[in-house]
């Protein structure tokens, strides 16, 4: 008599469920840019969601404790001129968010802990190095201050936030990219990209170092990102439209180490990965469920363990980083699902009696403090995250300030244009301190050395007089 071996794993009855009516988020207008991007992006202090907004481009922050129906009122973030199309949470600062957007800049943002009544529009610093939409915003997962932009221009800029530089720029993709995703280090980085092609690039050499031609046959959109393992879990479409998933060695690209097929559909599959369970959930634009997948070293490799499935489709999703959980109910990821008109957590939960701290359900997991500064990354040092104990639960520290070297941001971006009216000799005269400015071409709206705004909007001349002021652009 032969005996069918179920495969032993703690994860095996994990469910899905979803939260209380009054527990969600209501009221919220989604944005409907019809972008890849999971237009929302959570942390254990706030939830950020892109929404539909007059006049350029806005996204919402809410406190998580903020539950219930939106108030009118409440303040929107905008600085944009042109549709948000993504947003990140600063790994290493709760506080701290980066967007970008089709109006060619990445922002980055310092979102109080108190919300007021105004709307946000002043951001810590504007990051203009793309000539075309940015679709794709990154931070680095251990280094301090370094973000990742990706724009429709084919190209992948590093950034130093705390500067305001660009320390490295690539342009090895071709055609559109479709995503970036890092390793656990930081040590590298895969792209998926237009041409069908699945990338892993080192950044600080600006090569690529593996490469592998159509991944999945179809031509439809790719996802990929990197395992705890270092290997690559793909999603993306055969040649009939069928969604397919993945996984690789980049060091052995020849062949997969697993290729599963799972259904027919037209929405992209937009993978979440939880480097302490080893599971991926894939959640589809336009699918009212969520699968999740094990990854082991045992084959399959990739282990289907069960969906959570309701009656609304997706708009979007959020995925809390593991501090975020509550360690109390079990719970092991949760996501935050974006409807048309609301946003919807989902927890993920292991049945357990005990109400006793699970060590096997939670090991130490990456916290908020870096592990690199900017400088030693870019020399070549390479740290895994700091980690810390969920053993307490996780309590989000204070807002802490980003600082930022304006003398380096300003010295990094170009010299405004000055009008043919104004003169042109003026940088030149021998005065070091401003003795009047009455250039109304002149683009400063007033005197950087004295206060003469009031002077500068009293002159009645169409035409320079006199600028000797040497610190006016």
């Amino acid at each position: 008599m032969s005996r069918s071996i179920v495969r032993q794993s703690k994860f095996r009855h994990v469910f899905g469920q979803a939260v209380k009516t009054e527990q969600g988020y209501d009221d919220i207008r989604v944005s409907k840019v019809t972008w890849d991007s999971s237009f929302c992006a959570v942390n254990p202090k706030f939830l950020a969601v892109i929404v539909e907004s007059s006049g350029g481009g806005a996204f919402l922050v809410l406190p998580l404790s903020k539950m219930g129906r939106l108030d009118k009122n409440h303040p929107l973030v905008t600085g944009h001129a042109g549709p948000v199309l993504d947003i990140d949470w600063c790994p290493h600062n709760d506080n701290i968010l980066a967007s970008c957007s089709e109006d060619t800049t990445a922002m980055v943002w310092q979102i109080p802990d108190q919300m007021g009544t105004q709307p946000i529009s002043e951001p810590i610093v504007v990051l203009e190095g793309h000539s075309k939409r940015v679709g794709i915003v990154t931070w680095h997962p251990t280094a301090r201050n370094i973000l990742l932009t990706a724009g429709s221009d084919n190209l992948i800029i590093i950034w130093n936030v705390g500067t305001g530089e660009a320390l490295i720029s690539m342009d090895d993709h071709p055609d559109l990219i479709y995503n970036v995703s890092w390793n656990r280090n930081g040590s590298l980085f895969c792209t998926t990209c237009k041409d069908r092609r699945l990338r892993v690039c080192d950044p600080r050499k600006r090569e690529v170092v593996a490469e592998r031609m159509a991944p999945h046959d179809g031509i439809r959109p790719m996802r990929a990102i990197f395992t705890r393992d270092g290997n690559l879990f793909t999603t993306g479409f055969t040649r009939m439209s069928q969604r397919e998933l993945g996984l690789w060695d980049p060091t052995h690209f020849e062949e997969p180490i697993a290729l599963l097929e799972l259904d027919t559909s037209n929405g992209v599959l937009l993978p979440y990965y939880d480097p302490d369970t080893n599971m991926v959930y894939l959640c589809g634009k336009g699918d009212s469920s969520i699968r999740y997948f094990e990854i082991t070293e045992e084959p399959p490799y990739v282990h289907y363990l069960s969906t959570f499935s309701s009656k609304e489709p997706q708009r979007g999703m959020g995925f809390m980083p593991k501090r975020g959980v509550d360690v109390s109910k079990c719970e092991i990821a949760r996501l935050y699902k974006l409807h048309d008109k609301k946003c919807e957590p989902i927890a993920m939960t292991v049945p357990r009696k005990s109400d006793l701290f699970q060590d096997d359900l939670y090991p130490d997991t990456a916290g908020p403090d870096p592990a690199l500064e900017p400088e030693e990354w870019l020399e070549g040092r390479d740290e895994d995250p700091i980690l810390q104990s969920m053993r307490d639960g996780y309590v989000p520290p204070k807002s802490r300030e980003l600082k930022v070297a304006r003398k380096n941001v300003l010295d990094s971006r170009p010299t405004p244009r000055r009008s043919m009216s104004s003169c042109d000799g003026s940088a030149n005269l021998p005065s070091l301190t401003c003795l009047f400015c009455t250039c109304l071409s002149c683009p400063w709206p007033a005197c950087p050395v004295l206060d003469l705004s009031v002077l500068y909007l009293s002159v009645l001349s169409l035409t320079c007089l006199s600028c000797t002021c040497l610190a006016c652009p």
